[in-house]
């Protein structure tokens, strides 16, 4: 009889509708509330995406997994509230990014890095009516880390690769897998995920620090040779793990490698790495695979970007290849009360760390030594964020001003943010004052920590006289002006991290919470979000 390995994982759900994610350990149909949908097999793993349809407009309903006619889910004697589909509008949602797996058992074990602010959070709420759950949950990147995995899955990648390179970091699908076994089978992860609809996407860890960060470390990449199954393997998985749920139902009827994939009948990861390794090659300028989404919580938008698969590398740098951005142009007008860009990378950096990442981008485009000491130090100090593709900045600034001043403008214009392991709020104003709030929200680690010496650097950064050195400094270069400016509200703040928005018509709150081992998660910020002059 099959198993379930992981899951259920609740993924893209609407008004009346919903999709379920589980992998299992053998081949089966897989059903939920009278639902189904048989297992594909990659390699020796097997994976189902359930939809349900038909559901009550503003509902709740409990849920069961069965594999083959048995349940599954939930768990003999499990200590948590029923997993539940919830198709009321989204009033509440939380995000963050940068959650490493735990490298010791137990809901607040505290590793050296701390206390899983998502593990906190999850305990918290099965203790809370259903009416006080979040709605919905955002991760913005680095869901896995495979160039630092835990030292379980590093003792079990040396039993298995024998000494072969790389060491200490994963190169299979099989491998990627171990990762998500790791980091999603927690007993509180996993009710959470299967009661709270998440949205996915990728950061550099995904894959490998500083992923995409140049033509230079890509082709120091390409001349590894396990580099090839890496990228083919980390997009794959990626795939099935996590953008799969990104997908509504219609998405999904038209998607031609989910079709494909579902109607094999046979191991599918061939098929699955051949598209990762054609999806790795929008960077050189190929065509590119779509990684960005569009949820719609009522007149609440999120647009989720990719912001690293998607770069162009060559000749104007961009953060999103032209075809791409005109898709997210396209997407943000609306007629909506909250727009939400979900980018793993900040827009709004501190402003000295802006100004020295666009500098150090015209300094790495330079011959002779001069390029090549501007791309170390572009490496070395990960220089690749939004202002070090200068025209995606620019291009970005110029959409949020255009959908902010419209005559149907929506009360706030806020980018979701992780990647800096600190958690800011910094709020945005145009020489032409716009219609909408414009805000850059950033919660980064839910469970990581950079050493302690970034604490002083990124408090620095904020600073008004550094800043204004630099930018007099971008100046002389003839780097453009800054076509926005930009205040920090709330911040930094350093610790493992979980922030929630909570929106009701054209206002909200942004609250930021901090885990403590001691106490729980803790409210180290909260802000009133509303229009301009309300």
């Amino acid at each position: 009889m099959a198993e379930l390995v992981l899951g259920p994982v609740l993924r893209h759900v609407d008004a009346t509708s919903a999709t379920v994610w589980v992998e299992t350990d053998a081949p089966c149909e897989v059903t939920v509330l009278g639902a189904g949908a048989r297992t594909f097999q990659v390699g020796e793993l097997h994976f189902a995406l359930v939809v349900v349809e038909g559901l009550e407009p503003d509902g709740s309903v409990p849920y069961e997994v069965a594999l083959d006619g048995a349940r599954v889910w939930p768990e003999p004697d499990s200590e948590f509230p029923p997993s539940r589909i919830r198709t009321h509008p989204v009033r509440t949602l939380i995000f963050g990014s940068c959650r490493a797996a735990k490298a010791e058992p137990g809901a607040l074990a505290a590793d050296k890095v701390g206390v899983d602010a998502l593990d906190t959070y999850a305990l918290r709420m099965k203790e809370l009516p259903e009416t006080e759950w979040p709605d919905a949950l955002v991760l913005l990147g680095d869901q896995v880390y495979a160039d630092e995995p835990t030292p379980r899955i590093t003792k079990w990648l040396a039993e298995r690769r024998n000494g072969e390179e790389p060491v200490g970091e994963v190169v299979s699908f099989r491998e990627y897998a171990e990762l998500y076994h790791e980091s999603w089978a927690d007993p509180e992860i996993r009710w959470l995920m299967s009661t709270v609809p998440t949205s996915m996407v990728f950061d550099d860890h995904d894959v490998r620090d500083d992923w995409n960060t140049s033509r230079t470390w890509r082709e120091q990449m390409a001349a590894l040779p396990w580099w090839p199954e890496r990228i083919r393997s980390g997009l794959a998985s990626y795939w099935v793990y996590q953008h799969l749920g990104n997908l509504a139902p219609d998405d999904l009827a038209a998607n031609e490698l989910y079709r494909k994939v579902v109607a094999h009948g046979g191991d599918v990861r061939e098929l699955l790495e051949d598209f990762g390794a054609a999806a790795d090659r929008e960077a050189d300028g190929r065509k590119p695979v779509r990684w960005s989404y569009r949820r719609d919580f009522g007149r609440i938008r999120l647009l989720v970007i990719d912001t690293r698969s998607g770069r162009i590398l060559d000749g104007d740098r961009l953060m999103v290849g032209a075809e791409e951005f005109d898709w997210l142009e396209e997407n943000a007008a609306g007629d909506i009360d909250h727009l939400l860009i979900g980018s793993s990378l900040p827009w709004l950096m501190p402003p000295a760390l802006s100004h020295f990442q666009s500098l150090n981008e015209r300094a790495a485009g330079l011959p002779g030594w001069r390029g090549r000491l501007g791309e170390k130090v572009r490496q070395e100090a990960d220089l690749e964020h939004w202002p070090a593709f200068r025209k995606s900045f620019e291009r970005l600034a110029a959409l949020i001003r255009r959908i902010g001043s419209a005559e149907n403008a929506p009360a706030t214009i806020s980018v979701l943010s992780g990647d800096v392991h600190h958690s800011y709020a910094a709020r945005a104003d145009y020489q032409e004052p716009t219609k909408s709030t414009v805000l850059q929200l950033v919660c980064s680690p839910v469970h990581n920590e950079p050493p302690k010496i970034f604490h002083a650097v990124f408090a620095a950064a904020w600073g008004r006289r550094l800043a204004r050195a630099l930018r007099r400094l971008a100046d002389r270069r003839g780097i453009s002006p800054d076509p926005v400016r930009w205040e920090k509200i709330s911040g930094p703040h350093f610790g493992n991290s979980l922030a929630a928005l909570h929106l009701d018509g054209r206002r909200g709150r942004f609250v930021l919470e901090t885990a403590r081992a001691e106490c729980g998660l803790v409210r180290v910020a909260e802000l009133e979000l509303r229009p301009p002059h309300s």
